[in-house]
């Protein structure tokens, strides 16, 4: 295994820093993060993402070829494996040699079939909503080390730092979309019935009130009646 320097290391981090603080999507940046372990960790010969949400949907994301993508689909059909065992549990799940592998009885002769004998994964993020893993294979025994661990823990921490950062931008959107729906729908109410701001809003609240409906619905209901006067 060669090593692979600390300042190798932190100018890559450095470098997806960088790339992180200007507009991008979650996809962008966790291709990034797959290629940085690649080129990181010299035994990896693939890596991918796999995303849980509460739901149990799996979202198997940005890998460097189509193996990922198909060894999380093994762990779909089995609802078991590594990358699972990372995104819902472990902090790192490191196997040896999947050949000799009792964990998972169904999904370890699976991946031998592909050529797969080794891999890492390291937990992504855990929240309310979702589960994750940024997973890495080799085609041998043995690939992977605690300094390979410490390296895609790194990078797990910054892939889920921009998952993060964009459901806060998400929301952020959301809440600007709902602020302006709620303003369009007082400026009608103005000009219908010659009322002020502050009356307007009143007249949407006791409107949300009486009907058991969302204040941002019962906005979107009178903006809709605006186009059909």
């Amino acid at each position: 295994m060669v090593p692979i320097q600390n300042h190798d290391l932190a100018q890559r981090m450095a470098e997806l820093a960088r790339a992180a603080s200007s507009p991008r999507s979650v996809e962008d940046v966790l291709t990034d993060v797959t290629a940085t372990a690649r080129e990181l960790i010299p035994g990896a010969d693939t890596a991918g993402v796999l995303l849980i949400g509460r739901n149990g949907k799996y979202e198997s994301r940005a890998a460097t070829t189509e193996l990922p993508h198909k060894l999380d689909a093994l762990q779909m059909a089995f609802d078991e494996g590594p990358c699972v065992q990372a995104a819902v549990g472990d902090l790192i799940v490191r196997t040896d040699d999947f050949r000799t592998e009792r964990r998972w009885p169904k999904y370890s002769p699976a991946v031998v079939e592909f050529g797969v004998l080794s891999g890492l994964s390291v937990k992504l993020y855990t929240a309310d909503r979702t589960a994750g893993a940024l997973n890495m294979f080799a085609f041998t025994p043995h690939a992977f080390d605690t300094e390979d661990e410490t390296i895609a823990t790194v990078l797990a921490a910054h892939a889920a730092a921009a998952i993060l950062a964009s459901r806060e931008g998400e929301q952020l959107q959301s809440a600007l979309a709902t602020r302006d729906r709620i303003g369009q729908a007082k400026g009608i109410i103005m000009e219908r019935y010659g009322v002020d701001e502050l009356r307007a809003f009143e007249m949407l609240k006791q409107l949300s009130q009486d009907s058991n409906t969302r204040l941002v619905d019962v906005a979107e209901r009178v903006i809709d009646t605006r186009s059909s006067h």
